[in-house]
């Protein structure tokens, strides 16, 4: 008989998410930065995790002068800052000393609820993925982590 991809995942000590498909085709995923819950979009094509310049307070960051330029789908050359040593948890999976790029998410959010969609604290992108060994199940909408 033929094994789900979950239970073999579960069995390979993987973690399940439910992910939500926005109005605007993209997968919201809960997550907690530095014990403080936030909505994040799952951006596989992004290659760094990032939140937005108004989330330093609200994930307690620890700032410092970036010279890297964000390039993102509709900008360009956008200024940006670093935190790092960030504790992130989704789910159950959870990583240590994670730097964040910040930036300013305003064009996003702006988008997000043009489409009726609720605004976003940031973006999950493919260094968590990585680090995480992601496995998307794109038709059960749910993302897998390794513990």
């Amino acid at each position: 008989m033929l094994e789900t991809l979950e239970k073999f995942l579960l069995k390979k000590n993987y973690i399940k998410v439910k992910l939500h498909l926005t109005k605007t085709n993209h997968f919201e995923i809960k997550a907690t930065i530095n014990g403080r819950k936030g909505l994040f979009i799952l951006d596989t094509g992004a290659s760094n995790s990032c939140v937005g310049f108004e989330a330093i307070e609200t994930f307690k960051l620890d700032v410092e002068d970036s010279e890297i330029k964000a390039a993102g789908a509709g900008d360009a050359n956008m200024d940006t800052k670093m935190s790092i040593k960030n504790k992130v948890k989704i789910g159950k999976w959870r990583s240590t000393k994670t730097a964040l790029i910040l930036f300013n998410l305003t064009h996003v959010n702006t988008a997000l609820i043009n489409h009726k969609s609720k605004p976003v604290d940031g973006i999950i992108g493919a260094d968590i993925l990585k680090k995480g060994k992601a496995i998307i199940d794109y038709d059960k909408k749910y993302l897998y982590l390794k513990l």
